[in-house]
């Protein structure tokens, strides 16, 4: 992650309807969060992409993940609930 997003992505801040409350884990195209549905009134895990990555391949990428992970059904496999973008930032 760089290090804008690091200063982007604030522990509290909200992002869409997803309040952040702390990080599960880094990788390659982003930072997992652990969030608060501020709608449904729920804790969830929040996959926010690096703005470092390139925009189409890692849009393309993320939207295949959604797509894949959506349809598993395995109590060790988190369920999707949303892709999208919210305040400039692609998630699942």
């Amino acid at each position: 992650m760089t290090d804008a997003n690091r200063r982007r992505f604030a522990l509290g801040m909200t992002v869409g309807t997803h309040r952040l409350e702390r990080v599960l884990g880094r990788g390659g195209m982003g930072v997992v969060f652990l969030a608060y549905d501020t709608r449904l009134h729920r804790q969830v895990a929040l996959k926010v992409l690096d703005t470092g990555t390139d925009d189409s391949t890692s849009s393309a990428r993320l939207l295949r993940e959604a797509r894949n992970a959506a349809g598993l059904n395995h109590p060790h496999i988190c369920t999707i609930h949303e892709v999208g973008e919210a305040e400039g930032c692609r998630r699942v």
